[in-house]
């Protein structure tokens, strides 16, 4: 896989994760599906803040996951995020730390992205693999996310999309 195609399916993932939070009322991000979930402001944040730490650790020459706790990380390479708990503030930093990653990865280089690095689970791999990760990590969320969606009655922006592409095959 190359820097270019992972950033183009990353931009896509990214692109449905934000068409989802748009269809979601402003008055709604402090739900919960339960008391020890997320709530949607919350979720948001997490995909904001481990997208800021991986890239930010990955594009390192001397990465390494273990020098400091998760929280940590956050505190250094996402500080700003936890401030923004409305809708048009986590909207505006899904597209912008969205741009700022490729940027990021784009600079570190193709090259540098073959270099080897272990994974959180200890596994080696090259730092352009570890970051395949992170597409399947948001569309986990996702699918917790359309869960949301559907608890609160609200119909999922990809269900909106293939109801609306197969009537057209009727």
């Amino acid at each position: 896989m190359s820097i270019d195609l992972l950033t183009s399916d990353w931009r896509s993932v990214r692109d449905g994760f934000i068409a989802e939070v748009e269809t979601i009322p402003a008055e709604k991000f402090d739900f919960k599906a339960t008391p020890e979930t997320r709530s949607i402001a919350e979720l948001i944040q997490h995909i904001i803040e481990a997208q800021k730490v991986i890239v930010g650790e990955i594009c390192r020459p001397d990465t390494n996951f273990g020098r400091a706790p998760f929280p940590e990380l956050i505190r250094e390479y996402a500080p700003e995020v936890k401030g923004h708990t409305d809708k048009a503030g986590l909207l505006s930093l899904l597209k912008s730390s969205q741009d700022a990653a490729e940027a990021t990865i784009h600079s570190f280089g193709e090259a540098a992205m073959q270099a080897e690095t272990q994974r959180m689970d200890g596994k080696i791999t090259t730092k352009l693999g570890f970051l395949q990760g992170i597409s399947s990590h948001e569309m986990y969320h996702r699918g917790q996310l359309t869960v949301y969606q559907r608890l609160l009655g609200i119909e999922p922006a990809l269900t909106t999309l293939f109801r609306k592409m197969f009537a057209k095959d009727a």
